[in-house]
């Protein structure tokens, strides 16, 4: 986090009436809020949504899009992914494409194959499935109802993902919500019977870092003041010692950097146990405290950062999709049901080509994976395994993870965003029936859940899964659901279960972490596990496959690529 960001939270933190400004009107109660008391304030704002010129949001229940965000205006980081994408096309172009050879078809292979393209190159695609997506996979069941692998959410702070949609021409496919981030309060309740939440509301007027204070400063449901200017003090050393500080921190959990700066208990178990399951899917005795300060320095730097969207539908037909046909356009190929056995190498440990498991030999210029790093360890030929670069990656390994969707027989009371659950077993959850286009049902409610942390419970029985979940929702849905099977009662589930997903960002992890550049001259690495600033999300995956197609087509201009037919690169 940079010193000017924490230098405000510090300040503000001590004036909490230079709030009072920001409250807005109640256009449902005709009344000025401003002469409220603070918890009827809040109690309208949350049940009747807002629509004014600093604060808007819908009503539980009802459905709203937003424009997109001018990300292009507000945010430096949005502007560098324009031009790097740029840089990529410019690149001179070499005396022949090279025919490069990419280990499967998630965000990471699909954007490494889409920049291969725009630098001039012939990316063949191998995916060992048949669907595209990696760990954005979706398919449909018996039914025709799309079973998504997890809940994606696309944030502001996304740049190079926001600049691919831009790129693709498929902007719309965004659904963007209102700038909020909304926790369940469970087991508490509304006057009404239903579900209570607390909501953070960013001012559409006011730049960041102030729009993310003021949410943080007009939400008094969660943290009291003094716990609010504790944490502001213990943010001190960020402030004096900036990114080199942030880095630092990568040897400590969430749980002990606070023990060590003097954070009240109530800071984690109210805002940092569900930040952590949401950013990694582990709680925060084991997430990397570096993992939180860029997050946090994401959101409170880019004005639009922590806005949050939904793609219209499945992820493979709405994204993968466009961007396998963009690539295709230009010459590459995309080659389903591929599965790789063996990496092939030459005496002088250089790729020779990739066996696959029908038999058949995939020979090219140069290879990516993109590989989740558990089973390219299991890949990686034995000359290999002694190279330090190579050696690392056993410092790194996947998360479990468990999505489930259930199908309700009636609408439920939810809102139109994410929601972080605060529950001891799930993480965030949304109502894609209300949020997502694709699964849209004005009378039936489709929730999908992410179970985590999900170490302990990823070899139980779907059943038992099922029935803890239940006991969650019974909390989370008190007015509307009961166990005596009064209410809303589920007619479907499905429980998805990734036993090694994105890599777990334990405390010390970014040692680990390789560039993608390997020491092998015709071999990349690719994914979010490898080495960039986003760590593991759509967005570092997908800069990661970026990353890659830069440094391929780099080491191409400078002919260290050996080719497969020993011609030169570039032209004389």
């Amino acid at each position: 986090m940079a010193p000017t960001t924490c230098a405000v939270v510090a300040t503000l933190s001590l004036f909490p009436c230079l709030t009072s400004a920001f409250v807005p009107l109640n256009p449902r109660a005709g009344i000025d809020v401003v002469r409220r008391s603070a918890v009827a304030r809040t109690r309208a704002r949350r049940a009747d949504g807002v629509s004014s010129m600093i604060f808007d949001y819908p009503p539980q229940g009802v459905r709203k899009d937003y424009p997109r965000p001018p990300l292009e205006e507000t945010s430096q980081n949005q502007r560098d992914a324009a031009s790097f994408s740029q840089a990529i096309a410019d690149l001179p172009r070499t005396e022949r494409p090279l025919k490069v050879a990419v280990i499967g078809a998630g965000l990471a292979g699909l954007s490494c194959a889409k920049y291969l393209s725009d630098a001039g190159h012939k990316p063949i695609v191998l995916e060992a499935r048949d669907v595209l997506g990696g760990k954005v996979s979706a398919w449909q069941d018996k039914d025709g109802d799309w079973v998504e692998t997890g809940l994606h959410i696309f944030f502001g702070a996304y740049p190079n993902v926001n600049q691919m949609f831009k790129e693709l021409d498929i902007e719309d496919r965004l659904q963007w919500k209102s700038h909020s981030m909304i926790f369940a309060m469970p087991g508490q309740q509304t006057e009404d019977g239903f579900q209570r939440f607390s909501r953070f509301d960013f001012p559409a007027l006011l730049p960041a870092p102030l729009n993310g204070l003021v949410a943080i400063l007009l939400n008094n449901d969660m943290l009291s003041f003094p716990e609010k200017l504790q944490f502001g003090i213990g943010l001190i050393p960020a402030i004096l010692f900036g990114q080199r500080y942030v880095e630092e921190c990568d040897e400590l959990t969430v749980t002990e950097w606070m023990k060590k700066q003097g954070v009240p208990d109530r800071v984690n178990d109210e805002v940092f146990i569900a930040m952590a399951k949401a950013l990694n899917f582990i709680d925060p005795d084991n997430l990397s405290m570096t993992v939180v300060l860029t997050a946090l320095n994401r959101f409170l730097q880019e004005t639009h950062g922590s806005k949050m969207a939904f793609l219209d539908g499945p992820p493979p037909t709405r994204l993968c999709q466009p961007m396998a046909d963009y690539m295709l356009a230009r010459g590459g190929e995309l080659r389903m049901k591929q599965r790789i056995s063996k990496i092939l190498v030459h005496d002088d440990k250089t790729v020779k080509g990739l066996q696959m498991q029908d038999g058949s030999i995939v020979e090219a210029d140069a290879y990516v994976s993109t590989m989740p790093v558990d089973p390219l360890k299991l890949m990686l030929p034995e000359e290999w395994k002694q190279l330090p670069y190579f050696q690392k990656l056993e410092g790194l390994r996947g998360v479990p993870v468990i999505n489930i969707h259930m199908w309700f027989d009636r609408k439920l009371t939810t809102v139109d965003h994410l929601l972080f659950s605060r529950s001891p077993l799930l993480s965030v959850y949304a109502d894609m029936s209300l949020t997502c286009k694709g699964y849209r049902d004005d009378d039936k409610s489709m929730l999908e859940l992410v179970f985590a942390p999900a170490k302990e419970w990823i070899g139980r029985p779907d059943s038992e899964i099922i029935e803890a979940t239940m006991e969650e929702l019974y909390r989370l849905f008190p007015n509307e659901m009961n166990r005596d099977g009064s209410g809303a009662r589920l007619v479907k589930v499905a429980v998805v279960k990734t036993p090694l997903s994105v890599y777990e960002a334990t405390a010390g992890r970014e040692l680990y972490r390789p560039v993608q550049t390997s020491p092998i001259p015709n071999f990349f690495l690719a994914g979010c596990f490898t080495k960039q600033k986003y760590l593991a999300s759509m967005e570092g995956a997908t800069f990661s496959g970026k990353l890659a197609a830069k440094a391929l087509a780099d080491a191409a201009l400078a002919e260290t690529v050996p080719l497969k037919d020993g011609q030169a690169a570039m032209a004389a």
